[in-house]
């Protein structure tokens, strides 16, 4: 099918119009190819890694959360420069969403992880670059339940700051680098909050608010949404993806 057509409905599903967000993410269509999408493939960033197996799928698409922009304005030397050759060499358009695609109701990073943890999702809480960027949501299990359940759903165990109530009932999920948002989780009168990663003093914050917090790895949290998007679009316009999986382990 044609990119543009494809690019088109990208937009408009996952609301870039209304979705704000950090400057470098400069989300939507980063690299025009040829003009045509034979085959998708979906990764969480966009490296040489990725790319090159992208490349061995034989995808003219590449779809990510995080893009080429997050290192802010640079020359296009080294490794900048052989991320952009390989994927001109390639053929590949590249297409990056990444608030858009954290808080999409259906295929969203959040919406997604709650749906695996049989979270029922209420509503939003917490906000990041002038964005809501957080779902929260209701369900009744032990907090042991609750780990074992985000240990299943993101396949590693979760970094766990127990310091809420033994039950989980009110849970908020703002995935990546959510730890700064703590205070705001508890704001919104969650009892538990899950995230990918947080700094040194988010522990405190924790603790001496009184919450449950998941540290579940910033990349682990991330890996739901573009695999669910690449799916969505599959179904769509049978087209077929594949998931390019590169952990960082952080």
């Amino acid at each position: 099918m044609l990119l543009s057509q494809l690019v088109a409905y990208c937009d408009e599903y996952l609301r870039l119009a209304h979705v704000a967000d950090a400057p470098e993410a400069l989300n939507g269509l980063q690299l025009e190819n040829a003009g045509s999408v034979t085959r998708i493939a979906a990764a969480v960033d966009l490296n040489l890694a990725t790319i090159r197996l992208a490349r061995s799928a034989r995808a003219d698409l590449l779809l990510v959360h995080h893009g080429l922009f997050w290192a802010g304005l640079r020359p296009l030397t080294g490794p900048a420069y052989q991320r952009i050759r390989e994927l001109v060499e390639g053929g590949m358009a590249l297409y990056s969403a990444h608030l858009p695609l954290d808080i999409h109701p259906e295929v969203g990073n959040a919406a997604v992880l709650a749906r695996v943890l049989g979270v029922t999702m209420r509503g939003e809480f917490a906000v990041w670059h002038g964005q809501t960027c957080g779902l929260w949501g209701e369900l009744d299990v032990t907090r042991e339940e609750f780990s074992a359940r985000l240990t299943r759903a993101l396949g590693q165990p979760a970094k766990e700051m127990a310091f809420g109530s033994e039950r989980v009932r009110r849970v908020g999920i703002a995935t990546g680098g959510g730890g700064s948002m703590i205070a705001q989780a508890a704001a919104a009168g969650l009892d538990t909050y899950v995230t990918g990663e947080g700094a040194h003093y988010t522990y405190f914050d924790a603790e001496e608010l009184g919450l449950n917090v998941y540290f579940g790895g910033h990349y682990a949290t991330e890996t739901f949404g573009v695999q669910a998007l690449a799916r969505h679009l599959g179904d769509q316009f049978g087209l077929p993806w594949t998931f390019l999986d590169h952990p960082t382990g952080l």
